[in-house]
């Protein structure tokens, strides 16, 4: 199943959907979906006569700034049935970043919604648990966000190795052993 084939099974799906199909350099259809249609576009993909996207494999996004919009979401589906994988692609500006969670839909979603989340800080309304999931609770920032600070200003750390003999080394070693007994 080409693009152009994907776009109009799912405009027969979901009527009045806004989708484009998109230009792929590999063999798997890419088309472009409305952040206000993807629940309704996701749920036709994985429940639709002849589509059975059962699978989410990945979910990822890219900045492109300085350019509106700003951010797209890449979502690579699945058909084990059919076996063959999709790309669906979802547009969102920088200043108004946030899509609805399709984790009720894919249950993959979950964790993978909360990396995209924690490393470029788009918000995905309705996710059952929006905690930060690879930084810590107190990070500030989004790491993978092309305006994101690369420099961090830390003091350098060094530490001197143990100098010790050869005698004194295996009197520790035995002195480790019989504590452990």
């Amino acid at each position: 199943m080409d693009s152009t084939e994907l776009v109009r099974s799912l405009q027969e799906a979901v009527p009045g959907a806004t989708l484009e199909s998109a230009a792929s350099l590999d063999l798997h259809a890419t088309i472009y979906a409305t952040r206000a249609d993807l629940p309704a576009i996701a749920r036709a993909l994985r429940d639709g006569a002849g589509l059975r996207f059962d699978f989410l494999a990945e979910l990822t996004a890219v900045d492109f700034s300085p350019r509106e919009p700003r951010f797209e979401l890449v979502y690579i589906l699945v058909s084990t049935e059919l076996v063959q994988r999709i790309r669906v692609k979802v547009r969102l500006p920088g200043s108004d970043a946030h899509v609805a969670t399709v984790s009720a839909i894919w249950p993959a979603a979950n964790w993978l919604e909360r990396e995209v989340w924690d490393l470029f800080g788009i918000v995905f309304d309705g996710h059952p648990d929006p905690r930060r999931l690879l930084m810590p609770e107190d990070w500030e920032g989004f790491p993978l966000r092309k305006d994101y600070p690369v420099q961090i200003t830390m003091v350098p750390r060094t530490a001197e190795p143990l100098q010790v003999t050869e005698q004194q080394f295996r009197a520790s070693v035995e002195q480790d052993r019989l504590a452990r007994k």
